[in-house]
């Protein structure tokens, strides 16, 4: 055996990884949205955060929000009425 073979330096074996979802590096998997319809806590009522937006939007809107929204129906009130005011995205 020769002395560089002897001496050679191997790099170590790559280390597997796993990808979440939220770790994702295209701007396509970044900007992705789920449907709030197939949100698992969807049918939860409504945040205290998404109820005081809503109030927000609702009063600029000049329209009343139901009480008793889930978190998928608020988010989608929000959608809607982010639209309506032009606060959208």
């Amino acid at each position: 055996m020769s002395a560089a073979a002897r001496f050679a330096v191997r790099s170590p074996p790559p280390t597997p990884t796993l990808e979440h979802m939220s770790e994702s590096n295209s701007a396509a998997d970044r900007t992705a949205e789920k449907d709030p319809a197939d949100w698992v806590t969807g049918g939860e009522p409504a945040t205290g955060a998404q109820k005081s937006y809503l109030g927000t939007l609702a009063r600029e809107a000049g329209e009343e929000v139901p009480e008793d929204l889930s978190k998928a129906e608020a988010s989608q009130k929000i959608d809607e009425l982010q639209e309506e005011t032009g606060r959208g995205q």
